[in-house]
């Protein structure tokens, strides 16, 4: 049942539920004073021994610095999410997620040992491209789309150049990546096994 009580309607699983861990481990970020996020939601180089250092893979898009950060990011996934978890199914919008996260963090692991990521912002441009490629049909890319990935990850491409802004513009960029490849594979080949995970 989707219904909470009374009129309210908890109407997007994955969405709600991404969003109120994220808010719980912001509060616990504020109340530790940093301690939990650092510990557990952002990811940097660490050791491959230690086991912490693969949930930091997965709970870096859980972490955010502050709610600026938290609230700039979640109304943009709430708009987005109950919009493709009604197109692709739970399930899938969870793999969508599951492996943007990881692709993210392990490029960052390698590539960025210096820096500290975290934050849904890779997540959410993942669902911005995602979400343009939705009207995809019989093959045909979207012009939709190709303004999306041009003015989106193009913006964020020439912003990431040399810049020192704190931005994970590489995060920003995989993400659209990830997207853009979901969506194609969600209408090519792969729609078939899209439609067995749906539920």
């Amino acid at each position: 049942m989707n219904k909470v009580s009374g009129k309210f309607q908890y109407n997007s699983h994955i969405t709600l539920t991404f969003v109120l861990i994220s808010l719980a481990v912001l509060l616990l970020g504020y109340i530790t004073n940093g301690a939990t996020t650092n510990l557990l939601f952002c990811t940097y180089k660490s050791s491959w021994s230690d086991p912490l250092t693969y949930v930091r893979l997965f709970g870096h898009v859980l972490g955010h610095a502050d709610w600026s950060h938290f609230s700039s990011d979640m109304v943009l996934f709430l708009v987005l999410g109950p919009i493709l978890e009604e197109k692709y199914g739970l399930k899938l919008f969870l793999v969508m997620i599951v492996i943007t996260a990881l692709v993210s963090g392990i490029f960052y692991i390698i590539l960025y040992p210096d820096n500290v990521l975290l934050g849904a912002s890779g997540i959410v441009f993942m669902m911005i491209v995602l979400s343009s490629a939705a009207g995809m049909k019989e093959g045909r890319i979207p012009i939709t789309m190709i303004l999306v990935v041009i003015i989106y990850l193009g913006g964020e491409i020439v912003s990431g150049i040399g810049s020192e802004d704190g931005i994970a513009h590489a995060a920003h960029i995989l993400g659209g990546i990830c997207g853009a490849g979901f969506g194609l594979l969600g209408n090519r080949k792969m729609k078939g096994n899209y439609e067995n995970l749906k539920q």
